[in-house]
């Protein structure tokens, strides 16, 4: 017995699940957990409800792919490659969408081009790779081009059906959709199947409920717009700062999560606090953030510390801890 088959066998998968699997690199040039996010999985629910592959809610109803989020407009526009996971050949592309259609105009302005800019790519063993929502005027490739893995393919956009920057990537066999992170799990279970992805990728692409992907100080009133374009925080509050505001956008939060956001001042005193509502339902995204008007005496000079938590059932789930120096 080979090892491949051995582990198979030890894990539960058949010989035939791994022999006809298809190995894959990352799909977009980013460091996941840092420079990148998931946001969402493919849904493994065949009904009306949605769970992804972990049985949790990091998908919607019939989303057959895996998004790549990017953490701010910034980050799009300063360039992130999309590319090849697996050495293939191109089968179809398209390049002409523009960017920001959805966000503008809503689903009309996307019908039938919901992928936007984006490119298929078959492999051995009738296997099929899809990229979507590249940049305008970024593919590199045509139909017919043989590319190896890890080739730059374009770049990550704002094309077809998406508000955010992110890489929707996609995986087929024999046509019907595969999650690369449960290739041949049984209906209805939790966690099982097995990883398409390169081994040295397991850990960077392990599975996380909640994330954080932004987080910082400021000097005033926060938006989601000032976070989503990059601005948000770029610029630390100084002495002669009006307020001294901390703040969060997170992914993934629960129905019946809890969360709150202190600030201490540099001698430990809690200066500002926000605990929000406990959550009703899920959350994709949520921004919260807290802060105080600078009082009459001016800043205490030192380091302020802010702390993020999320709680759920008395116990902590995620914890983000931010600080800075006046």
């Amino acid at each position: 017995m080979t090892r491949a088959f051995a582990v198979a066998a030890a894990f539960g998968f058949s010989s035939e699940v791994i022999a006809q699997s298809i190995q894959l690199g990352m799909p977009i040039a980013c460091e996941p957990g840092r420079t990148c996010y998931i946001q969402n999985y493919v849904d493994v629910d065949p009904s009306a409800s949605t769970q992804d592959y972990k049985c949790g809610t990091l998908t919607y109803d019939a989303h057959n792919g895996t998004d790549f989020r990017l953490p701010s407009l910034a980050s799009q526009k300063a360039g992130v490659e999309v590319l090849a996971s697996a050495s293939g050949r191109v089968l179809r592309t398209r390049g002409d969408a523009p960017d920001g259609a959805f966000s503008k105009s809503a689903r009309e302005a996307v019908r039938d081009v919901e992928c936007g800019n984006g490119a298929v790519i078959e492999h051995p063993d009738q296997w099929e790779t899809q990229y979507c929502h590249m940049a305008s005027g970024s593919l590199m490739v045509k139909p017919g081009d043989l590319v190896k893995a890890g080739q730059p393919l374009g770049r990550v956009g704002l094309s077809g059906m998406t508000e955010h920057p992110h890489l929707h990537f996609t995986v087929r066999h024999k046509g019907a959709i595969v999650d690369p992170f449960a290739y041949g799990a049984p209906a209805g279970s939790c966690g099982s199947g097995a990883l398409l992805w390169h081994p040295a990728l397991h850990a960077r692409l392990a599975y996380q409920e909640r994330v954080v992907i932004n987080a910082g100080f400021t000097n005033g009133p926060v938006t989601m717009e000032r976070v989503e374009d990059g601005s948000e925080g770029k610029e630390l509050p100084s002495a002669s700062a009006p307020a001294i505001v901390a703040f969060v956008r997170v992914i993934g939060l629960k129905t019946g999560d809890t969360q709150r956001l202190v600030i201490k001042d540099p001698i430990g005193n809690v200066i500002a606090e926000n605990r929000a509502s406990q959550l009703d339902r899920n959350k994709a995204q949520y921004l919260l953030f807290t802060g105080k008007k600078r009082p009459a005496t001016g800043w205490e000079r030192g380091t302020y510390k802010a702390m993020y938590v999320v709680e759920r059932d008395g116990r902590v789930v995620l914890q983000r801890d931010l600080e800075f120096t006046l």
